[in-house]
């Protein structure tokens, strides 16, 4: 009897003890058979799963995702646009691989090249806004390293610009996750890899997104998949379900098709477990400030930011904010200037700040309507 009693008990600690043991980062709590892998919160850049998550592997055609991050980038400073017409060389031509089968001296226009590597994994393609943009492929290459240095990447090394296999073309879940979060930074390259299917040459040539989770999968909306016998099954990936974006990068998947599998029960992971507590959302009118001197006596300011934090389900209540703004500023007031901020707060500890800017240039106002102001405060009111 006494020993019924004490196995009783032994084993009523032991659930009690596994009960209370939370699912810790890289807790084995799916069954991904990715080598390496990272769930990550696009909003603060906070991993929620990982395993291996900084061993060194071969990121295959994920690779293209830090090409299209400094093409959109290019883009949005100008130095190109949309209809640029670049001209294929012999050296992206001889390219191999996924391809468009671009030809020597073939002209197509620069938004088309971009979704050709967004949707159709198009080496030839990289090569040639590689050199449309930089002189040579090499250059190139040499921008992509840097970029990963401003981001903060430790363990990526970019040896090409579209992933063939190459001694020493090495990332991490991790650092591929980070390049993922700074994808979205730039809305175009959400738009193009988005893109499920596209007529390349005026329809004909058919491009089908590699990214099968575009189907497969709710919220899916990015980025890029990868294969070669050296990298296997890889994708870098991003859904985004009532608020809550998630990121999801599986490495070296074993299995064909196991990168989606892999990614999704990442996914129901993160949409299971979390939520996102949101204020305001990007670009949402949160106040006004009295404007002194101006054409108008006040501006609306906007968030430049989602104004909100990720949160366990059922912890939502946690999160608050504190929203600050000036009184009162004088003109002129240019449009973006920062006139107030927003901080969020997860137990009391600030976790977020979010800057509140101004919606539209205030300029001075002359001197008649300052002589009419005056007159209306004085005699009218």
């Amino acid at each position: 009897m006494i020993f019924k009693k004490s196995v009783t008990w032994v084993l009523f600690i032991a659930l009690a003890v596994t009960l209370l043991i939370p699912a810790n980062v890289g807790a084995d709590v799916v069954e991904a058979k990715a080598d390496a892998y990272v769930l990550m919160d696009a909003d603060s850049g906070k991993v929620l799963l990982a395993k291996n998550e900084h061993k060194k592997l071969a990121p295959a055609s994920m690779t293209k995702l830090m090409t299209l991050i400094l093409a959109v980038k290019d883009l949005q400073n100008g130095k190109v646009q949309l209809k640029d017409q670049v001209v294929t060389t012999e050296n992206a031509w001889k390219m191999g691989g996924s391809q468009v089968y671009l030809e020597p001296g073939e002209k197509m226009s620069y938004e088309d090249m971009l979704i050709a590597i967004a949707v159709g994994s198009a080496n030839d393609a990289c090569v040639a806004v590689a050199e449309h943009l930089e002189g040579t492929h090499q250059n190139f290459v040499t921008r992509m390293n840097q970029e990963a240095k401003l981001m903060g990447l430790k363990n990526t090394t970019f040896v090409n610009s579209y992933g063939l296999p190459a001694a020493g073309h090495l990332t991490t879940a991790y650092d591929m996750a980070v390049i993922a979060r700074n994808a979205l930074a730039y809305p175009k390259i959400i738009e193009y890899t988005a893109i499920k299917e596209y007529n390349l040459r005026q329809g004909e040539f058919k491009l089908y997104n590699t990214n099968k989770l575009l189907w497969w999968y709710q919220g899916a909306d990015g980025f890029k998949t990868g294969w070669t016998e050296e990298a296997k099954y890889c994708l870098a990936s991003s859904a985004k379900r009532d608020g809550l974006r998630l990121i999801s990068v599986v490495l070296a998947s074993p299995e064909k098709h196991g990168n989606f599998r892999d990614s999704m029960q990442l996914f129901n992971y993160g949409f299971a477990r979390y939520t996102f507590k949101s204020f305001f959302s990007k670009h949402s009118t949160c106040g006004t400030v009295r404007v002194g001197k101006g054409i108008s006596d006040n501006v609306a300011l906007i968030a430049e930011d989602n104004v909100g934090a990720i949160a366990i389900k059922g912890e939502e209540k946690k999160i608050s904010n504190r929203k600050e703004l000036l009184s009162y500023v004088n003109a002129p007031v240019m449009k973006g200037q920062k006139l107030g901020e927003v901080q969020i707060y997860k137990d009391g500890d600030l976790v977020k700040q979010v800057n509140l800017v101004a919606s539209a240039d205030v300029p001075r106002s002359g001197i008649w309507k300052e002589i009419v102001k005056i007159f209306a405060e004085t005699y009218l009111l």
